[in-house]
């Protein structure tokens, strides 16, 4: 199963050639994981998450250009891998017509209180599982 989260293009979004910046992906991608292991997640199990992450890694793939339109864009997020204590995130940055971004982010459960990572629990290794898909076949992937 995937994670679909409809992401506007803001006119800040875009760079001096009218594309949207590439580090502006960082940002959709941000949203969406937000929307997915903080609303969603929570959503399942109220204290999932509620001690923070942090992004170990980011890979990304830049397909096309993406230009500013007044429609949203869909950023799919699914679970490629999902660990004792970190979780592999896979993305498209897509609408009907192409893909413009394929993307990985590792995330790490982190305890703000002591500061250091933590183990996922079984509830948001639960959640998590709904969205494994080890099988997708993403350039990402890659």
């Amino acid at each position: 199963m995937r994670h679909h989260f409809a992401c506007p293009l803001r006119w800040s979004d875009m760079d001096a050639f009218g594309h949207v910046n590439n580090v502006v992906f960082l940002r959709y991608l941000e949203e969406a994981r937000i929307d997915f292991m903080f609303r969603l997640a929570r959503q399942a199990d109220s204290g999932a998450f509620t001690g923070g992450s942090v992004v170990a890694r980011h890979e990304i793939d830049y397909r096309r250009p993406l230009v500013h339109r007044p429609e949203p864009v869909s950023v799919e997020l699914w679970v490629s891998k999902l660990g004792h204590a970190s979780v592999t995130v896979d993305y498209e940055v897509k609408d009907e017509q192409a893909v413009y971004v394929t993307a990985r982010t590792v995330v790490v459960p982190y305890d703000l209180e002591l500061g250091k990572p933590r183990r996922l629990t079984d509830d948001e290794r639960s959640f998590l599982s709904h969205y494994l898909d080890d099988q997708a076949d993403s350039a990402a992937a890659a």
